[in-house]
């Protein structure tokens, strides 16, 4: 036998031993059908958004050991190239329904665990300000510090409870300080194409090329805001790189800020199954010492101006009349190694055991929002895009050798062609993959890649729930739309 294959087997066994201390404690109790909180109609196009931001880099980063999130474990930060940051916008419609918060945070993932810690801190404000939805997204910079776990000198975690104050702290205060800021004003929704950015490094090549910004403009002629969503990992600096940063969003942020005076949020779209920035010369960096700080700036240069492009023309006026529902769901976990994790303590995360006695899952959350005509879908997870627009592989180029048949309903045709993916939304479930093209290694599942059929390496599965993920969230998609559909028509 392999010796990975017997740590496997060991790990494996560990946590079948454990199970039946586990599943005393924990056990999955039935989640309640959530409601589509809507005013009946828009009473007119003034909107109220206050933003703010606040840094959350910490002062001691050059005396101890933090640990970069997103590539290989056990990489102590080395210097800091931009400090990461935490936004909050606070949007109302002024529909007595309450305001929401959209919080951006430059990590690579927050578990859904810290994000209800993070809603608690927050519970106070909500109650005085009448907040009907708090809503917490990754960047998913995969230069910055550790909030997650899995990125310390395992195993032992490379989470730091401080830093993770750190966050709590200047994101509370980023919300209360956007609340007191907020001014009255117009949304305009405005979308590009962005034809040669990026790349699809697994086979199919689909995802969305679109840029979609909304612009706050207020009434007073002061600073406007934009919240942007754009469908790409946050590597652009690549895994050779040591030091702290937010990525390609620092310099988008920083360059629409130069331009135009304007603030900017940031979220990432439907960046599973790995769509990443390309860079025209990444060999000649690599042979020149492996730089990439300067070649990421280009990249978010570059992309603030296809932001900027956007003319006023082109942009539609939205009305005022926000509607949201969150609907909490139990996703089946197969993948024995993040719940030995989850275990240990290195993933702060519950596991459950299914009153059915058909394993165990993770609980966690979907939301949706109307903005006027805008449908944003809020996944807690890098889910592929042919999952969202369709394209699956055949039954001759799949792994399995099965065709898409086997696969949900593309979230776009259940929602709408005009749906607006925000992935990392309130957890990192990790990558969710069509069940058609979902191979383990065989002798070490989830502990070491794949090689399909057409030797294609199958990475992304060792960071998957299971295969059952994508059924699961098309089919609470489903229902999250049915609900909306019957509340329009009470």
């Amino acid at each position: 036998m392999k010796p990975v294959s017997m740590l496997y087997k060991t790990i494996n066994a560990f946590f079948t031993a454990q199970s039946r201390h586990l599943t005393k404690k924990k056990t999955a109790v039935p989640i309640a059908d959530a409601e589509f909180i809507c005013p009946p109609r828009a009473k007119g196009t003034t909107f109220s958004l206050g933003y703010s931001k606040e840094k959350i880099l910490p002062d001691d980063i050059d005396k101890k050991k933090y640990y970069i999130a997103g590539y290989g474990e056990n990489k102590p930060a080395k210097g800091v190239l931009d400090a990461p940051q935490t936004h909050a916008v606070w949007l109302d419609d002024l529909s007595g329904k309450g305001g929401i918060v959209l919080i951006s945070i430059d990590n690579v993932g927050m578990l859904n665990s810290d994000v209800n810690m993070l809603r608690a801190k927050l519970h106070d404000f909500a109650m005085l300000s009448g907040c009907r939805s708090i809503n917490i997204v990754s960047t998913h910079s995969h230069a910055g510090i550790d909030t997650m776990g899995i990125w310390g000198p395992l195993p032992i975690s490379g989470k730091d409870p401080k830093y993770m104050e750190l966050v709590f702290s200047q994101t509370v205060k980023a919300v209360k300080d956007a609340y007191a800021s907020r001014k009255n004003g117009k949304l305009y929704l405005g979308r590009v194409d962005v034809p040669d950015m990026q790349e699809d490094i697994r086979t199919p090549i689909v995802y969305s090329k679109t840029l979609t910004r909304l612009r706050f403009v207020p009434d007073d002629g002061s600073k406007q805001t934009y919240i942007i969503n754009f469908a790409s990992h946050s590597e652009s600096l690549q895994g050779c790189n040591e030091l702290v940063s937010a990525d390609f969003p620092c310099y988008l942020r920083e360059k629409i800020l130069e331009e135009t005076g304007a603030e900017t949020l940031y979220c990432v779209g439907a960046i599973g199954g790995m769509i990443s920035m390309d860079i025209p010369d990444e060999q000649e960096i690599r042979k020149n010492g492996s730089d990439f700080s300067q070649s990421t700036k280009r990249i978010g240069h570059q992309l603030a101006d296809y932001a900027l492009s956007i003319k006023e023309e082109d942009e539609t006026l939205l009305n005022a009349k926000i509607g949201c529902i969150t609907q909490q769901v139990y996703f089946k976990a197969e993948n024995t190694i993040l719940l030995v994790a989850a275990k240990a303590g290195i993933l702060e995360a519950t596991e459950y055991r299914m009153p059915d006695k058909s394993g165990f899952a993770m609980k966690s959350e979907i939301s949706y929002f109307e903005i006027d005509s805008l449908k944003i879908l809020m996944l807690p997870c890098e889910i592929f895009p042919e999952l969202v627009y369709g394209g699956y592989l055949s039954a001759e180029e799949s792994a399995t050798g099965k065709g898409g048949e086997i696969n949900p309903l593309p979230l776009r045709e259940i929602v709408g062609d005009d749906v607006m993916i925000i992935g990392l939304a309130n957890d990192e479930l990790g990558y969710v993959l069509p069940p058609n093209d979902y191979l383990l290694n065989e002798e070490a599942p989830y502990f070491e890649n794949g090689r399909d059929r057409h030797d294609r390496r199958h990475y992304e599965e060792t960071n998957s729930l299971g295969p059952e993920t994508a059924s699961k969230i098309a089919e609470t998609v489903t229902k999250i739309i049915s609900t909306v559909e019957k509340s329009k028509n009470i």
